[in-house]
């Protein structure tokens, strides 16, 4: 059952204690997407006919890890969406596309898909572990995943070298400062610089400052 809390006394009060009772089966909007990622994850695997055990081969996520994704009682951090979606040959984009209700209708076809998406009603997936916040830019129908995102102070974000296959990235700093490691090189990043990544290898993207850093990524595969 639904509960308010009244924040004048800091506990939880009774629905009906604070006026009209809410839908006792009102599903909250971060439980919907963690439910339909988690479907989303299945149904890949049963299309590829995958089991649990090959999946966690295939991507080095655990068995039960992926078990606990799929039945939608536990959110993937960031890096172990990374590895999924290596696994699957997908960008993190793809992966999440379904998972999220998007405002941009689809076609189909690329030059065809049109829509305003209001910065207020746009979608954006946040990583539990750290915080990480990434809100795509595009639509599903668009030729390359275009990612805003938001890494707040003092995290890291990690993903393999699977997540980059036959991709190319390119991510531009809008605020703050970024660290990005790729394979042994690290990179500092401050606001407007950009960088193209080549050949795949395992990077981390990490927020060394006092503030939220803000980047674009933008992802295309090769021809």
């Amino acid at each position: 059952m639904s509960h308010i809390v009244d924040e004048r006394e800091g506990v939880t009060a009774p629905p009906d204690a604070m006026g009209a009772e809410e839908p006792d089966d009102a599903e909250d909007p971060d439980d919907a997407d963690q439910r339909r990622l988690g479907e989303r994850l299945q149904r890949l695997r049963t299309e590829r006919r995958w089991s649990l055990t090959e999946l966690a081969e295939e991507s080095g996520v655990s068995r039960a890890m992926i078990n606990r994704v799929e039945r939608g009682v536990s959110s993937p951090t960031a890096t172990i969406l990374g590895r999924l979606s290596g696994a699957f040959g997908l960008t993190v984009s793809q992966l999440l596309d379904e998972a999220l209700e998007h405002e941009v209708p689809r076609s189909g076809d690329p030059d065809e898909a049109r829509g305003v998406q209001r910065a207020a009603s746009a979608d954006s997936w946040t990583d539990p572990e750290t915080g990480y916040r990434r809100r795509p830019l595009s639509s599903a129908d668009f030729p390359a995943d275009v990612t805003e995102v938001r890494l707040p102070a003092g995290r890291e974000v990690a993903y393999p070298a699977s997540a980059y296959a036959f991709l190319r990235h390119c991510i531009w700093v809008v605020d703050g400062t970024l660290d990005l490691q790729a394979g042994d090189t690290t990179s500092r990043l401050g606001a407007g610089d950009r960088i193209e990544l080549g050949e795949p290898a395992d990077v981390v993207y990490r927020n060394p400052g006092d503030e939220p850093c803000r980047y674009v990524v933008v992802v295309v595969r090769h021809r």
